[in-house]
């Protein structure tokens, strides 16, 4: 089934000097629960552990981010691409900022599935990214890959710890 889900919703049209990867987490938690942490592009510091902070622009479609000290960078500038709340998928385009991903593209689906006899999700995260130069494609998709999963364990530890204390309305105020 993961493969038909990255069939259907996570295809990356991937030039030349372009790398693209698919990374995927199973969550012990309802996908409402889940949802409504991901779906939140106002507030990704939620659950991701290296965005400080975050300023909505304008129709509320374009992000500023600011990026926790430790990473080659400090400042992201993201537009949201794709909001489905009906499909739980959501899809973000970087468009600025002082780093290396240059054309940086992303696209994170969940899927309801049973984990242990208990609702889970299944989640799923592509992108596509230009190659730096004076990088390799496996250098720059490790990069990435590495970040996304650190926010994808972060997104599992606090939707479970959520789902744990039976706390199952939409999450407003982490």
């Amino acid at each position: 089934m993961e493969a038909e889900y990255v069939r259907r919703h996570h295809r990356h049209e991937t030039r030349e000097n372009q790398c693209s990867s698919t990374l995927i987490k199973h969550i012990k938690a309802p996908i409402h629960l889940v949802w409504s942490l991901v779906r939140s592009f106002d507030q990704p510091q939620k659950y991701k552990p290296f965005v400080s902070r975050c300023v909505v622009e304008g129709d509320g479609s374009v992000r500023q981010v600011n990026v926790k000290s430790g990473l080659p960078a400090t400042t992201s500038t993201e537009r949201l691409e794709f909001l489905d709340d009906n499909q739980h998928i959501l899809s973000i385009r970087i468009v600025g900022g002082d780093h290396r991903l240059k054309n940086y593209s992303s696209i994170i689906s969940l899927h309801p599935e049973s984990i242990e006899g208990r609702p889970g999700t299944l989640v799923i995260e592509s992108f596509v990214v230009d190659v730096p130069d004076g990088n390799t494609k496996d250098e720059t998709c490790y990069f990435v890959e590495a970040l996304i999963k650190c926010n994808l364990k972060s997104l599992a530890d606090i939707s479970e710890r959520l789902a744990v204390q039976d706390r199952t309305e939409p999450i407003d105020n982490l």
